[in-house]
C-alpha cells in the first residue's frame, strides 16, 4: 500500500461503518449516499489488499483485520479532530452522538436530568443508551462500541485505580448508594426483624446482567458459611420490582434504584442481615476520547445529571 496516496476520508468511512455495522446508517451519519460509502470501502479494500467487511443479511460484519485496525484508526481520527479543531464544543451548533451503556435503573435516574440539560442548552446532541450486560465494560470502551459506561464496576475500577495514569480507561465517581433487601408490602417477613436465618430460608430473585446465579450477596453469605436459594434471575431492575411486588421473592437492590423500578409504593426496604460494601456508581470512558471537546461536554452533563438526581433523591427519600 502506498500510504502517500491514501485518502484519509476513507478512514472516516471505515470508522462510521465499524460503528454502525450497516451501510445505510453509516451513510446517514456521514451525509453520503450508500453507493458512495460502498465505493469508499472498495477503494480502502484495494489500498489495503484485504477484505475488511463481510456482507450479512442485516448489515456488515467486520473481519478480524478490521477489528484490529479500528481502535487505532478511531484514535488517529479523534486526535486529528482535536488538533485541527481544538475549540470548545458548541452544543447549539454542532451535532454529536454519544453511546452510553448503563442499566435500566441507572438510566431512569440519570436520563431525566440529562434530557433537561440538553433541552436547556438547545443542544443538537443525540444520546443512544445501550443495555449494560457486564460488570466489566472495558472491552466495550476499548473496541469503541460505546463512548461511556455508567454503573457499578468494582473489579474493573479496582484494576484501573491500581494502574493509575497508565490505564487506557478513565474513571469518575458519580454517586454512592447502599444495598437493601426489598420485598412486597404484606410479605410474611414484613412485620418482623429480618435476621440471617429468615433471610436464608426465603426464596430470592437476583438481578444479574450475565444471567449467572451468583452475586455479591452470595459471596458475603459464603464467607459466613451460609447460602440462599435463588429461584429467578433477571437482567433488569424494572422486572425485578414488578416480580417482587407480586410474589414472596426477596431481592437486593441499591437503595437509590428502588424508585426506578416503578413499584416503590408496593415495596418495602429492610436492612440486610449480611454486610455488603457500598454501591459505587462510576462513569468510565477511553483515554482516546478524553481531549475531544464534545466528549468533555458530555462528561460534564452526566456529572451534573448525577448531582441533580442526588438532590432529587434527598428531597424525596424512600421510606421503609
Amino acid at each position: 500500500m502506498n500510504f502517500l496516496n491514501l485518502d484519509l476520508n476513507l478512514l472516516r468511512v471505515f470508522d462510521a461503518v465499524m460503528a454502525e455495522r450497516n451501510l445505510t446508517r453509516a451513510a446517514q451519519r456521514l451525509a453520503m449516499t450508500q453507493p458512495a460509502v460502498s465505493h469508499a470501502l472498495k477503494r480502502l479494500r484495494e489500498a489495503l489488499g484485504e477484505e475488511l467487511f463481510v456482507r450479512q443479511a442485516f448489515g456488515m460484519r467486520p473481519t478480524q483485520r478490521a477489528e484490529s485496525l479500528w481502535p487505532e484508526v478511531r484514535h488517529i481520527l479523534q486526535r486529528l479532530q482535536s488538533l485541527l479543531a481544538p475549540g470548545e464544543f458548541e452544543p447549539q451548533l454542532e451535532e454529536a452522538t454519544f453511546r452510553i451503556a448503563m442499566a435500566d435503573a441507572t438510566a431512569a435516574q440519570l436520563l431525566p436530568p440529562l434530557v433537561a440539560q440538553l433541552e436547556e442548552a438547545r443542544a443538537l446532541a443525540n444520546v443512544h443508551v445501550l443495555p449494560l450486560t457486564t460488570r466489566d465494560p472495558r472491552a466495550l470502551l476499548e473496541q469503541g462500541e460505546v463512548d461511556f459506561a455508567v454503573g457499578y464496576f468494582p473489579g474493573a475500577v479496582a484494576t484501573l485505580q491500581s494502574l493509575g495514569h497508565q490505564a487506557p480507561i478513565r474513571q469518575q465517581r458519580l454517586y454512592d448508594s447502599e444495598y437493601v433487601c426489598v420485598m412486597r408490602r404484606g410479605h410474611p417477613l414484613a412485620d418482623q426483624a429480618l435476621d440471617l436465618d429468615a433471610y436464608c430460608a426465603a426464596h430470592h430473585l437476583l438481578v444479574s446482567f450475565s444471567g449467572r446465579p451468583h452475586g455479591f450477596v452470595d459471596e458475603a453469605l459464603n464467607a459466613v458459611n451460609r447460602q440462599r436459594r435463588i429461584v429467578l434471575t433477571v437482567n433488569q431492575f424494572f422486572t425485578a420490582g414488578r416480580v417482587v411486588a407480586r410474589s414472596d421473592l426477596l431481592t437486593v437492590l441499591p437503595a437509590r434504584f428502588v424508585e426506578a423500578t416503578g413499584y416503590q409504593s408496593q415495596l418495602l426496604e429492610r436492612p440486610l442481615p449480611v454486610l455488603l460494601s457500598k454501591v459505587n456508581v462510576d462513569m468510565l470512558w477511553h483515554l482516546r476520547s478524553e481531549s475531544r471537546s464534545a466528549h468533555r461536554w458530555m462528561r460534564a452533563c452526566l456529572t451534573e445529571s448525577a448531582r441533580r438526581a442526588q438532590l432529587a433523591n434527598e428531597a424525596h427519600p424512600i421510606g421503609v
